[in-house]
């Protein structure tokens, strides 16, 4: 990223379903790629973003599913280091992920089970989580940091 572009934000409004999240999920690579993060560190924003937005569909009430939510990607890039951040508003019910206890993983094929793993994956994909309820909306938050070539 060019010394000159310090920050640089982008956000994108969606509906909770399925095509949404592929909408998304195509943003997110595109403005990634565009504000120059690295392609390892869009896979992991990608994976804790599919991740977040499955366990909104899943787990929100039918009504919460008819609200728009809300995604910010925020790059920044100083002193040698990049940071990579989405933040993920939604009117679901109040959730704050990083309190929740992630399910175990299972040892052995034969003892997974479909689903519970999200967090988990969120967590392991990221390199801080944040979380806060505020006007009716939880916002997750994300990121992923790197060292910058152009420092």
């Amino acid at each position: 990223m060019p010394a000159s572009l310090a920050s640089q934000v982008a956000d994108l409004t969606i509906q909770a379903d399925g095509p949404a999240t592929r909408l998304a999920s195509a943003w997110l690579a595109r403005q990634a790629s565009e504000f120059e993060v690295p392609a390892s560190e869009v896979d992991r924003l990608e994976m804790c973003l599919n991740e977040a937005l499955a366990n909104i569909i899943n787990h929100s009430a039918p009504v919460t599913l008819k609200s728009p939510i809300h995604l910010v990607l925020q790059v920044e890039c100083h002193a040698g280091t990049g940071t990579a951040t989405v933040t993920v508003s939604d009117a679901g019910p109040r959730f704050d992920s990083t309190l929740a206890s992630p399910h175990n993983r299972p040892a052995s094929l034969a003892e997974a089970k479909p689903g519970g793993l999200g967090l988990l994956l969120i967590r392991s994909f990221s390199d801080h989580l944040g979380y806060r309820y505020s006007n009716g909306h939880n916002h997750l938050k994300f990121g992923v940091r790197w060292a910058s070539a152009d420092e």
